[in-house]
């Protein structure tokens, strides 16, 4: 234990208002006494508000980032964005402070609210769900504390009323953030407390945590055992897309799709389609009572007379306490057929808090391939986004082999169940926590090898030891840091990093990325976890279930990038006190997505105590075409096409940028998609369009080139992609099997042509000796080649990012900050992220 560290800093964004607490620990007596506690309305600004907030709190009470052992911080249930907003700031804290974070409930902190306020006896907490839908929970107030006696859950509000209304409980007391919209359908359930019991409080948080502290659940100062990045979200619910995924899927109609050649089969039929399958040949996906047949047959072929039939599977399918997941046996080349042989199933019933697994099933044929692991595990990400906390089954007593792979997964006999299956063999009762995906931070392209004295990779550079020939800029504020050495732990053959030295974020869809970049421009580490299974069966990008991953993977991408570049340094370590600056993507993107990025961010930049820098992500992806490069400088025209973009940009200079002409409807990474979920070929559409554009004839079907001709510098792609869907419905009704090559390949020239043709012309009218690309569909051979070719007929020198660079990264987020950080360009810690970010506008 560090005893110079003794101090808990608390806080919660889950609804409206900011509760922030900083308490002091005692560990002999487990208590926690409350030294501030503020709370500020926020009015959705949370984000802009919390850091300046707590940083004030800090100052006021005297307690400096060193004396903090502890962040505890506010799960939910609340509004999503909210909740997301305290728990990735917080994460960034404890990550940059390198103490535990601690999870609480929101709403038991109000609970404790009340109970600070004196008030005793039954206490019903309703906190605002949005959607005419709000979160209760009941709590006994006795003067022991603050006691709960129901789980997190989500409910119509009227519904819940209604239930309140079969109950007589006059005495009842009422709080939560609820009342202020529903208060008509609750004030004759009970007391109203005072408004200002409603919301979280600093000090009810802090109680919260005591309560759980002294209850064995959580120790402040184990930092170990509290690793922020295991720290998530409450939500209790499933994103909207999942569960009117889960409402479709529970419907054996024939809609299901994976029948490309039918006559009328459209782009939202062919989505569920879209999973694809790992290295191994497996897909997993949620059940679907298409094959409730199949598990059924496999049910009786492994579990015997114990087996369920099909009635009782189909019956659990679209119950909203149901979670069930499949594994088949698929090409991972291709999406997943309707044909594909199941392999594998897993259920489970959530109730009261927990995940009760009821099945799990595994074709002997192909056991040994980790399936009931993975199975295991989405079922629990799923159930945990029900409000699932733990996890309990029933296992054989002689099924050694399902005993040892629940106990790897943490699960731990409690009792026993004496003759519990048919043939009278016991069951062992297991419990414990739920099993969690990993998204997997891997490296992105070349960067530098860890052999001392030396880097390679693209842009690599020697780096010149501290007082061999170092300029000033390249060394660290030794006054600061107390030695630059010191704080990297530099090791006799360790390479010496040249200042400053930035680690950047990236989070702006569905990629979360990181890297760390030194001064002299060398990229020491650049590493990505992609979300894309989780969104291949909706057919493209789900915004929400994109925050939700974001918040999941960054604690360990960010961790990996240190780790990576640690080793590309020759150091055992390399910590956030030892960074320069974080930097982050804050425009364009996803906002949600943006937010959980940061949020992270500037947490770690206040616990570091480093300057925050953000970037446009847009020049995020123009820099790209530095790594690799090291002599490209502007000026140059830049096509910027990706999923959501679609630009020709003038570089006059780094910084100076004019947008020369942007699409007035859909992005070209858009339209490859949409084109490809029409095709039934799944997502992302760019490769698998690309593969069989490859093999077709570009000129089989003359499809329009929307504005060619225009005149400026606009594209459209919105009429090209009705084009095709309406050629590929048409030849469906005619009853003609669809050449799929031919259509992808005249569909991927109607959008070259344009682009070459615009590219050219700006070319022309700038003047600029440079062409370069940036963006994911910078990644497309076709355009490659044809720009490779207009350059050299223009006589321009054509300059192309590496394929790892051009889908979004955080290398080149890196890149930006460097030269932001040169030149002071430095952020508040009320900085918000924005869904839009104009090129061409200073920031």
């Amino acid at each position: 234990m560090n005893t110079q560290r003794s101090f808990v800093l608390a806080f919660d964004t889950a609804n409206e208002v900011i509760a922030i607490g900083l308490g002091k620990l005692d560990a002999a007596t487990q208590s926690i006494e409350c030294v501030a506690s503020v709370e500020v309305e926020a009015r959705r600004a949370s984000n802009t508000q919390l850091l300046p907030r707590i940083d004030e709190l800090c100052a006021q009470a005297g307690v400096g980032r060193g004396e903090i052992a502890c962040v505890a911080v506010g799960r939910g249930p609340g509004s999503f964005t909210g909740v997301r907003i305290a728990l990735a700031c917080a994460k960034g804290i404890a990550s940059a402070l390198e103490v535990g974070l601690v999870g609480v409930s929101s709403l038991d902190a109000v609970a404790w609210g009340a109970w600070k306020a004196s008030e005793r006896g039954s206490l019903l907490v309703v906190a605002d769900a949005m959607r005419r839908e709000v979160y209760p929970v009941e709590y006994r107030l006795s003067d022991a504390g603050a006691e709960r006696v129901t789980a997190d859950r989500v409910i119509k509000a009227d519904a819940f009323a209604e239930e309140l209304g079969a109950t007589s409980a006059s005495d009842r007391l009422i709080a939560g953030d609820a009342l202020r919209k529903y208060v008509e359908l609750f004030e004759g359930a009970g007391i109203l407390l005072p408004e200002a019991l409603w919301t979280p409080t600093g000090a009810g948080l802090l109680m919260a945590l005591r309560a759980s502290w002294r209850a064995g659940e959580c120790d402040p100062f184990d930092a170990e055992r509290h690793d922020p990045a295991f720290a998530l979200p409450v939500y209790t619910r499933l994103s909207d897309a999942e569960e009117n995924e889960r409402q479709r899927l529970a419907r054996a109609d024939g809609a299901l799709a994976g029948k490309r050649g039918s006559r009328h089969v459209t782009m939202n039929d062919t989505a569920i389609a879209n999973a694809r399958a790992n290295g191994e040949g497996i897909a997993y996906k949620p059940l679907d009572a298409r094959h409730v047949a199949e598990v059924a047959a496999l049910e009786a072929a492994v579990m015997g007379t114990d087996a369920w039939n099909e009635a009782l599977v189909a019956d659990e399918l679209g119950r909203a306490d149901r979670v069930w997941w499949a594994a088949y046996a698929a090409d991972p080349k291709m999406p997943l057929s309707a044909e594909a042989p199941l392999v594998g199933y897993a259920g489970g019933w959530v109730v009261d808090g927990d995940l009760q697994i009821l099945k799990v099933g595994v074709d002997p044929a192909w056991r040994r391939h980790g399936i009931a692991r993975v199975l295991l595990a989405r079922v629990a990400d799923d159930a945990r986004n029900l409000g699932a906390r733990t996890s309990s089954l029933e296992v054989r007593a002689g099924n050694a082999g399902a005993q040892a792979l629940y106990a790897a997964l943490g699960y731990e006999a409690l009792g026993r169940r004496p003759r519990y299956y048919s043939d009278g063999e016991d069951a062992l009762i297991m419990q414990g926590p739920l099993p969690t995906i990993t998204l997997a931070a891997v490296p992105n392209g070349a960067v530098a090898d860890a052999r001392p004295g030396h880097v390679s990779g693209p842009g690599a550079t020697e780096v010149a030891p501290y007082g061999v020939d170092a300029s000033d800029d390249d060394v660290a504020d030794e006054s600061r840091r107390g030695g630059a050495c010191a704080a990297l732990g530099c090791e006799s053959d360790g390479v010496t990093v040249r200042r400053p030295l930035i680690l950047a974020i990236e989070s702006s869809c569905d990629e979360t990325a990181a890297a760390v970049i030194d001064g002299g421009e060398v990229l020491r580490s650049d590493v990505v976890a992609t979300q894309v299974d989780f969104h291949a069966r909706f057919g493209g990008v789900v915004p929400e279930i994109a925050s939700r991953k974001h918040i999941e993977a960054i604690c360990g991408v960010c961790d990996e990038a240190l780790d990576v570049a640690a080793a590309s340094l020759g150091r055992s370590r390399l910590r956030w006190r030892d960074l320069d600056a974080v930097a982050v993507t804050y425009a364009p993107g996803l906002v949600g997505a943006l937010v959980v990025g940061v949020a992270f961010a500037k947490g770690a930049a206040w616990g570091a105590d480093i300057p925050l820098i953000v970037v446009n992500h847009l020049e995020g992806h123009l820099y790209a075409n530095k790594i690799g490069l090291e002599d490209f400088a502007p000026p140059a025209v830049v096509s910027l096409v990706s999923g959501g973009n679609t630009l020709l940009v003038h570089m006059a200079d780094w910084g100076d940028y004019r947008v020369l002409g942007a699409t007035i409807d859909d992005a070209v990474g858009e339209a490859f998609d949409k084109v490809a979920k029409a095709l039934g070929l799944g997502y992302p559409g760019g490769p698998v369009v690309s593969k069989f554009a490859a093999e077709g004839d570009p000129d089989a079907i003359p499809f329009p080139r929307a504005m060619l001709h225009s005149g400026d510098l606009r594209f459209s792609l919105s009429g090209l992609k009705t084009a095709v869907v309406t050629y590929i419905n048409n030849e469906r009704a005619a009853g003609r099997e669809l050449n799929v090559p031919d259509i992808c390949a005249s569909f991927t020239a109607a959008v070259v042509d344009v682009q070459v043709a615009k590219a050219r012309t700006a070319l022309r009218e700038t003047g600029a000796p440079t062409f370069c690309l940036g963006g994911g569909v910078a990644a497309n051979p076709t355009l490659r080649a044809a720009y490779e070719q207009m350059c050299a007929e223009e006589g321009v020198r054509l300059v192309m990012p590496p394929l790892a660079s051009c889908g979004d990264n955080a290398g080149m987020i890196a890149e930006v900050a460097l030269d932001r950080y040169r030149a002071g360009a430095f952020s508040p810690l009320s900085t918000d992220a924005l869904a839009q970010g104009d090129l061409e506008v200073p920031y």
